[in-house]
């Protein structure tokens, strides 16, 4: 209301202003006397001053129009304008607008709507870099891979785009299983962006595959050293890559290298149990017993596993049962394993070894009905033959032991599929270190004798040794 009537006060003084300066200007006696080709013109005050407004606004339209005549012909030319610029913004409007429609259309799964979209925003932009990509991924929900393959190409030229192109690329190759391609674009794709997660995890599973340890690592090292890997993950995962390396070196005849490495995975990794096995039988060889006898028991807290008692014998192969006993109280009083299953079948196994039949079949406990799996009714069969029982009820075991699920397995993680030995990588989906040792499906074993038991066919093999 007050800046309302504010701008009224402040038009009338400006109207009041100008009537009295016109009422001066006609008081004013003396004018303008302008002669033009024997003409007179007489112009007083007032007509002076509304004829030098008239010529300055005429002035000024003057150059209007000449800078208006100058644009037009630079706009013909081909120069930047103000006019160019106009269209220049009606054209990048139209072809953002196109551009964005074919994302929508894309993420929609209406591929032909977003090629006709892209190619709509390629010919308002032209900036193939923008809408090559939606293109090539259009391309690729149609079918089209041989289009999609030539977009990437030419996105692979540009080198703000190269990344892209490669990555593209290697991914057509993955679906077409081309590994051996593959490798080699996700390694040329490493190089152009290290800190790509993504990049990183094919580029290791590529690797993986092709038993690349060594260049694994390295991408391992990467992984970490760029924030993509939580440091605890990484060096399990450098352990199993390190376990692997040892076992190719022991493939190739390299023993030294072989106990260097699988001692490294050992201190990387002490609960993976493949890599604490190895690491405990080259210490064995390097007459370090002890060393050994460490690592097998640190793995056997995390978990008991019949691998790790098989290379605790090793430790003192020419020991009496009885001592094995006692030397195996490392293992089998251990606190945080005690009523695992798997300590309790290593107890009965022992006193079965040093024909002990009551303490082995104390040592069971109720694993017969509890946990009913190939290898404890294996084992009771064993000591009921051993305390006379009859031979129906040994019979009776073994023949629970067919149907009888087989307990703990390498099992992946990742797709279920179960393996005989520990390996790195999933012989199934090619899962890299997702295989854990676990219960699998209640599924009957599928051979009856394979849940034998590695420690009493050892002593027996000693007993039929000595005999």
């Amino acid at each position: 209301m007050l800046w309302s009537l504010l701008k009224i006060l402040i038009f009338i003084a400006i109207v009041a202003a100008l009537t009295f300066g016109a009422g001066l200007l006609m008081e004013t006696g003396s004018g303008i006397r302008l002669a033009v080709a024997n003409t007179e013109f007489v112009l007083g005050p007032l007509q002076s001053v509304i004829a030098a407004i008239l010529l300055v606004v005429g002035v000024w339209l003057l150059l209007k129009l000449a800078g208006l005549l100058v644009a037009f012909i630079r706009f013909l030319n081909g120069d930047e304008t103000a006019l160019s610029r106009y269209f220049t913004r009606s054209r990048e409007r139209r072809g953002f607008q196109a551009l964005a429609d074919g994302m929508i259309a894309l993420a929609s799964g209406e591929a032909r709507l977003a090629m006709s979209n892209a190619a709509k925003a390629e010919r308002y932009l032209r900036r193939p870099e923008l809408t090559n990509l939606l293109s090539a991924q259009a391309a690729e929900m149609t079918g089209d891979k041989f289009r999609a393959t030539e977009i990437y190409k030419k996105l692979v030229a540009d080198d703000r785009t190269r990344f892209v192109g490669v990555r593209g690329l290697m991914k057509q190759k993955l679906e077409e299983g081309d590994t051996d391609t593959a490798l080699k674009l996700a390694e040329k794709a490493f190089a152009l962006k290290p800190r790509h997660g993504e990049t990183q995890d094919t580029l290791l599973q590529l690797q993986a595959n092709v038993e690349d340890w060594g260049g694994a690592r390295q991408t391992l090292n990467a992984k970490l050293r760029h924030g993509t890997m939580p440091r605890d993950l990484h060096r399990r995962r450098d352990a199993v890559l390190a376990l692997c390396q040892a076992r190719h070196a022991m493939v190739d005849g390299n023993e030294p290298r072989a106990r260097d490495l699988s001692i490294e995975a050992n201190k990387l990794s002490p609960d993976l149990v493949p890599g604490a096995v190895m690491a405990a039988r080259a210490l064995i060889e390097q007459n370090k017993p002890n060393l050994a006898t460490r690592a097998i028991k640190r793995a056997w807290s995390a978990q008991p596993h019949p691998e790790l008692a098989a290379a605790f014998a090793e430790i003192e192969p020419d020991e009496t049962p009885a001592e094995r006993i006692t030397r195996f109280e490392a293992l089998t009083l251990a606190k945080e394993t005690l009523d695992d299953p798997e300590t309790k079948m290593l107890q009965a196994e022992l006193c079965l070894a040093a024909e002990d039949f009551p303490a082995a079949r104390k040592a069971l406990g109720d694993l017969a009905e509890t946990d009913p799996t190939v290898r404890v009714l294996t084992l009771m069969a064993a000591v009921e033959r051993g305390m006379g029982a009859d031979e129906s009820v040994v019979r009776g075991y073994l023949a629970k032991a067919i149907n009888a699920p087989r307990g703990p397995q390498w099992i992946c993680d990742k797709c279920g599929t179960v393996h005989d030995v520990w390996r790195a990588v999933c012989s199934n989906c090619q899962g890299f270190d997702t295989l854990s040792w676990k219960r699998g499906p209640d599924t009957p074993a599928a051979l009856p004798g394979s849940g034998m038991l590695p420690l009493l066919v050892a002593g027996s093999k000693q007993d039929n040794g000595q005999a």
